[in-house]
């Protein structure tokens, strides 16, 4: 759809967030893609490979890490108006097992929005298997850069 004015709410938002995204060089770097955009919440895939992994073949715990960071960043951008982005200002990451298989699926959401800082929640799966949980802190900054992206 061309036309933003006419498309639906949760249209335009992920119009605006996908546009975000062709700006978000380190996510694509990685292999990641957001598979669902909604209003305070926003999931994403990445099919493991083996740059993922550590020597034992667990996925990395810094990729696991980065997958909560960005989902729990992008929920939060989801609830800021355009020309504002946010920043990670804490994430706090427990694994809970060893991602072993094929596909991680990070699920992120906001749990308080505030005017200048967001409270968010994130959960990394590996195959439907949880494997770790997160909480981030993300501050609302002006202009974060072209089109206020994450």
């Amino acid at each position: 759809m061309t036309d933003l004015q006419s498309a639906s709410p949760n249209e335009s938002l992920e119009s605006r967030i996908r546009l975000k995204l062709q700006r978000q060089h380190f996510m694509h770097h990685i292999g990641a893609d957001l598979t669902r955009i909604e209003p305070g919440r926003v999931e994403a895939t990445l099919t493991l490979q083996q740059q993922h992994q550590q020597h034992s073949g667990f996925t990395h715990g810094g990729l696991v890490a980065t997958m909560a960071d960005l989902v729990a960043g992008f929920a939060a951008v989801t609830l800021v108006p355009d020309g504002t982005g946010v920043v990670t200002a804490e994430l706090k990451t427990s694994y809970l097992r060893p991602g072993i298989g094929s596909t991680l699926r990070a699920v992120g959401w906001v749990l308080k929005a505030g005017r200048r800082l967001h409270f968010c929640e994130a959960e990394v799966w590996c195959d439907n298997l949880l494997i770790a949980k997160a909480t981030a802190t993300m501050a609302v900054v002006e202009s974060a850069g072209k089109d206020g992206e994450k």
